[in-house]
């Protein structure tokens, strides 16, 4: 710190007046300040840095001897800008006690988020459903109706904090005076206790319930999409609003389909007869069937566009289409007539075609094997 110019530090002229000292010192404090860059380490440094040249430019006789001889001469006491404390002090001051030291929720605070995961089947995803399920959360307790006291009885205000939930504490600095708040921690932010609590949920105002919710599952939803639903999770303590509820969901697997994005593909079996001489097949759909026309000569790997009959668009109109995919399957055995016709075929063609094996020949080589 002894070789760096105090006044490049703060970012100001050598002639800036305390006024302009103060005002550039404020401003670097609040974008340096670690809970601003939390991991940050040169920013801390830099923010150590700060303060302590504006400990020194802010006394004048200190910057009249820096100013003269460019070093802090006779510097007497370590401390900080704002007198004697911590330097959590300092921010306390400027920032009203961020970083769990104050700032919190005066009143209830709502309830914490929970997670449930709900299966569905294809269908379901294609085209939404309304499920229902059972699960157990923390809900509004019914005997005291969420207030925690026991029934005939009513919360207080809190002596410490008069019934705001927090508590301010006034300090006087070179800069004037700061005000700083903290939840009061003898009720916990919530500005009133319970003398006499309810006997069913203990003070609390809510108690775990099994509960039967309704879910609407949208029209389009994918595989590990994650619904949300506000004010439908756990209750808060003492009155506080319910938390949110979110719903992993989860789409059990098709045998008949594969899915890409709204598109559905579905592998469809012909004999290569009815690929070589066309043929009607009927192929699966989300809502029954569909008759699909083979033309004559289709080959393996053959796809089929059929349109709208994939899966609903996720909020908007329209469905994906379901494209089939020939797979054209040759017997892997034939009986002597079917051979017959086959090396007529063949001849016909003019198709170099195996001769047929003697009687017992394959039943030779296959004990040889």
């Amino acid at each position: 710190m002894a070789s760096a110019n105090l006044y490049e530090v703060l970012e100001v002229d050598a002639s800036a007046s305390q006024e302009e000292l103060k005002k550039a010192y404020r401003r670097l404090a609040r974008q340096l300040h670690p809970d601003a860059n939390p991991g940050d380490p040169s920013a801390e440094a830099r923010f150590k840095e700060v303060s302590q040249a504006y400990e020194i430019l802010s006394d004048p006789d200190r910057r009249a001897n820096y100013d003269r001889f460019g070093q802090d001469v006779g510097a007497g006491a370590q401390g900080n800008p704002f007198g004697a404390g911590s330097v959590q002090d300092i921010f306390d001051m400027f920032f009203g006690g961020m970083g769990g030291h104050g700032g919190g929720r005066r009143g209830p605070q709502p309830g914490p988020d929970a997670e449930v995961s709900l299966e569905i089947t294809l269908e379901e995803a294609a085209f939404g459903a309304t499920r229902e399920m059972t699960i157990t959360l923390p809900l509004r307790c019914e005997t005291c109706e969420g207030s925690g006291a026991a029934p005939g009885t009513a919360p207080v205000n809190c002596l410490e904090c008069a019934g705001t939930g927090e508590v301010r504490r006034v300090r006087n600095s070179i800069l004037g005076q700061m005000v700083t708040s903290s939840v009061c921690t003898r009720c916990n932010g919530l500005g009133t206790r319970v003398e006499s609590p309810c006997a069913d949920c203990r003070g609390e105002g809510r108690r775990n319930q099994s509960t039967t919710l309704s879910i609407h599952v949208p029209a389009g939803v994918e595989d590990g999409s994650t619904m949300r639903l506000a004010d439908r999770g756990p209750a808060g303590p003492r009155g506080g609003a319910n938390g949110r509820l979110f719903v992993h969901l989860s789409v059990i697997a098709d045998e008949r389909f594969e899915r890409h994005g709204d598109d559905l593909h579905h592998q469809a079996h012909v004999t290569f007869t009815q690929a070589a001489l066309g043929t009607t097949i009927n192929v699966p759909t989300l809502q029954g069937s569909y008759e699909l026309e083979i033309d004559a000569g289709s080959q393996n790997g053959t796809v089929h566009r059929v349109r709208h009959e994939g899966v609903e668009h996720l909020h908007g109109r329209g469905r994906g289409d379901l494209y089939v995919h020939l797979v054209v399957d040759v017997p892997s055995e034939l009986d002597e007539a079917s051979e017959a016709l086959l090396r007529q075929l063949a001849a016909l063609r003019g198709e170099h075609v195996h001769e047929a094996a003697p009687a017992g020949l394959f039943h030779r080589r296959k004990a040889k094997k």
